[in-house]
């Protein structure tokens, strides 16, 4: 399968505040709130949904398009991709602006303020799919994965008029999105994927209801704490419920059920995406998608974690049973 991701590409700054935001804030002074952390951590870690994505589906054998723009500072990170099977030949390299940045804070009770500085992403709005294909000798399926809204506009349109199948993942930006907009990214999907407050989001800004989003998209797929659930028009939904990190033997039981769920989307719908490319059916592929969360939720940041094939396999047999890992090792794993 000839698959392009494309979506945002980000340097993630995460630091950790001992104490709690609350206590900082002064009732009858949130009006003019001036306020300063000083942090015990930080973390730098290779981030952005359209990166992140492409990571999984590098390690699962899939050789996917990175489309993308970012800045002089991705050398480094540019070379981790490209050991990690990703192409990144349509990585836009900004002349005038750094890669994009998240600052992320979080404090003890997990609650968290962020910023993202966009940087060079709105560039990836000069990037046409039709180049893309040109390149790559056709394209079977592009992700429209979180990115600059303009750039996420223009590639669905770009699919639509060269007729290439694509699917469509909104909600990097919500704020910035109105109806009108939602409903361009969303309408002939063969893919919908969003998690279920987003969900809920969706059915409000377009206006939609439930039946009338699965009559404009191949498939639903809606993700959640505890699994998945694939709906299409005309059958009944199908319910995958979620893996748990597998133990191995250099992995200890606290480490292996240690919850940092960053990226454990994005490798979802890596897993998702290399399972229905490798011919698996819907349900099988969204297995494989839990697991691969399952090994991105057990690991430190949205690519920390390494697609090790009896590990994953192990995985699969053990939430879904010995019949589910045959399949999915025979047909989406056996490439590896």
């Amino acid at each position: 399968m000839r698959l392009a991701v494309s979506g945002s590409i980000a340097i993630d700054h995460v630091m950790a505040f001992p104490g709690k935001f609350t206590d900082q804030l002064i009732a009858g002074e949130l009006g003019h709130v001036s306020l300063s952390f000083l942090v015990d951590d930080l973390d730098v870690r290779r981030g952005g949904a359209g990166a992140n994505i492409a990571f999984g589906l590098g390690q699962l054998g899939l050789a996917p398009v990175l489309v993308g723009a970012a800045g002089r500072d991705f050398a480094e990170y540019e070379l981790w991709l490209k050991k990690h099977g990703v192409n990144t030949d349509h990585v836009h390299i900004s002349r005038h602006r750094p890669t994009a940045r998240l600052m992320c804070l979080t404090d003890k009770e997990k609650g968290r303020i962020a910023t993202f500085y966009a940087g060079a992403m709105p560039e990836a709005r000069d990037i046409g799919i039709e180049r893309v294909a040109e390149h790559c000798g056709g394209l079977d399926l592009v992700l429209i994965a979180p990115g600059d809204p303009e750039a996420m506009l223009r590639h669905t349109a770009d699919c639509r008029d060269l007729g290439i199948a694509f699917a469509a993942d909104p909600y990097g930006q919500p704020a910035r999105l109105d109806g009108t907009q939602v409903r361009d990214l969303v309408a002939g999907a063969r893919w919908l994927f969003t998690d279920e407050y987003e969900a809920a989001l969706l059915l409000e800004h377009t206006g939609w209801r439930h039946a009338d989003v699965l009559g404009r998209v191949g498939a639903w797929i809606t993700v959640g704490p505890a699994g998945v659930r694939i709906d299409r028009s005309g059958r009944r939904p199908c319910h995958v419920r979620a893996a748990t990190p597998h133990r191995t033997a250099d992995r200890s039981a606290a480490d292996a059920t240690a919850a940092d769920p960053t990226g454990a989307g994005d490798a979802f719908r890596a897993g998702f995406l290399a399972g229905v490319g490798r011919q698996l059916p819907p349900e099988a592929a969204a297995q494989l998608g839990c697991a691969l969360a399952a090994a991105a939720t057990g690991t430190a940041g949205p690519q920390g974690y390494r697609v090790a094939t009896d590990a994953l396999v192990a995985g699969i047999r053990a939430a879904y049973g010995p019949e589910a890992a045959h399949r999915i090792a025979g047909l989406a794993l056996a490439a590896i």
